[in-house]
């Protein structure tokens, strides 16, 4: 059973990683420091800065800074008890810490080759997540990489950047930079959803209304405030988040600011996300 925390234990959450779960990866890394771009503003140079050995962060262009907990409460927009349930969704323990090694230092991923998907091991995880493999193949691939002079393979999403969602049985990671994946169709509607199985999900339900949709994959829910430029290109945006805090909170924002915003969880309403909503329904079909 997962440990709740509480204020006091949460200070002790890496700032690292709470940046990660939220989608920024560091731009330069020394043993007491890391640097990163603002989550807070446009960049190019990096001027957000993190102590390690003090667990805190500072924000040289906004001149401000504090502890994680102040960091998500003004990422997300949110109250301190959301945020201690961000938190508690990813906190590290003894069965975790082999994962977050191997995912925090995800910008010096190689990547080494790009090929549609084959390996029998990841055909046998879409099966697990209830997506058949020719849909998996029409929106990502099977991707080779290389992390610490070990070789690794996942199902990848390109990004817009160029960059890789990274997804096996074992590890979630991305490939350097980060950024949301844009699929334009050149249509007057947009969707958007907040994972790479989300997508993959939609493509089972709904292939149809994705084929004519342009579509915005946000590969990290923090991505959110990015995308809100392309909302006033469409007529209709539908919106496709997770049925928890974050989604929560993205969504009243989206729906608030914009008239044209429809929120489409009431889909999966009993479940976590679209995935969840498939790999259940494929699950009582067994």
């Amino acid at each position: 059973m997962k440990r709740k925390i509480n204020c006091e234990t949460a200070r002790n959450f890496p700032v690292e990683k709470a940046l990660e779960k939220l989608g920024h990866f560091p731009k330069k890394t020394t043993e007491k420091e890391a640097w990163f771009l603002s989550p807070f503003r446009s960049e190019t140079q990096a001027s957000f800065k993190v102590s390690k050995t003090k667990n805190r962060w500072y924000d040289h262009g906004e001149g401000i800074g504090g502890n994680v907990i102040d960091l998500v409460c003004q990422i997300l927009k949110c109250s301190i008890k959301d945020t201690l349930e961000f938190l508690n969704d990813g906190i590290v323990n003894n069965s975790s810490k082999k994962q977050w090694t191997s995912n925090k230092n995800a910008g010096v991923i190689k990547i080494i080759k790009v090929l549609d998907i084959t390996h029998p091991a990841l055909i046998q995880y879409l099966n697990s997540r209830g997506i058949p493999l020719n849909i998996a193949n029409t929106y990502c691939k099977e991707v080779w990489y290389q992390y610490k002079a070990t070789e690794f393979f996942a199902i990848g999403l390109k990004n817009n950047k160029d960059g890789w969602e990274l997804r096996n049985k074992i590890f979630k990671n991305s490939s350097s930079p980060k950024s949301y994946t844009y699929i334009q169709n050149n249509s007057k509607q947009l969707i958007i959803l907040e994972g790479m199985f989300d997508l993959l999900s939609l493509a089972i339900l709904d292939d149809k209304v994705l084929k004519t949709s342009d579509v915005l994959v946000l590969n990290s829910i923090a991505f959110i405030k990015l995308i809100e430029i392309h909302l006033d290109n469409y007529e209709w945006v539908q919106l496709y988040l997770d049925n928890d805090k974050a989604g929560q909170l993205a969504t009243m924002r989206l729906i608030d600011k914009h008239t044209h915003v429809i929120d489409q969880r009431h889909i999966y309403k009993n479940y976590k996300d679209l995935n969840d909503l498939i790999s259940h329904d494929k699950n009582k079909q067994i």
